[in-house]
């Protein structure tokens, strides 16, 4: 394991966080998860945690990122959702008729009990839509 090392601290932090389109709409399409995904890793990037697996469905996504202890949940979900449904509904015209794309409310499940191998396969298995 490759340990997060800060001034002050030695972490490794993971949570699996799962978002739902607003009213669970089945808005996404493949092009728009490609999309969804290249969004998440740069807003990631820009905020210093990283995006280790990224999948989702028509009506929901699932996201395992690895964050410094600085970074509460709530930060990075809205920095995600905030800075995804501005691109999205920019760049797709299909987008544009919703004033919110997310549900404000989200799942989120610390990852210490499960093997990462095992989350990410989880992730991976989600059935993406054609």
């Amino acid at each position: 394991m490759k340990y997060r090392r800060e001034h002050h601290s030695l972490t490794l932090l993971y949570t699996h966080l799962v978002y739902v389109t607003k009213y669970r709409k089945k808005l996404f399409e493949l092009k728009h998860l490609d999309r969804l995904e290249e969004i998440f890793k740069a807003t990631a990037e820009k905020m210093n945690f990283k995006v280790i697996e990224f999948n989702g469905e028509s009506d929901h996504i699932h996201v395992l990122v690895e964050y410094p202890p600085k970074l509460s949940i709530s930060q990075i979900t809205n920095s995600l959702k905030g800075v995804s449904s501005r691109y999205l509904r920019k760049e797709y015209p299909e987008m544009k008729k919703y004033k919110a794309l997310w549900s404000p409310s989200y799942f989120a499940v610390s990852s210490g009990g499960c093997p990462i191998e095992t989350l990410k396969k989880y992730i991976q298995n989600q059935k993406k839509p054609s």
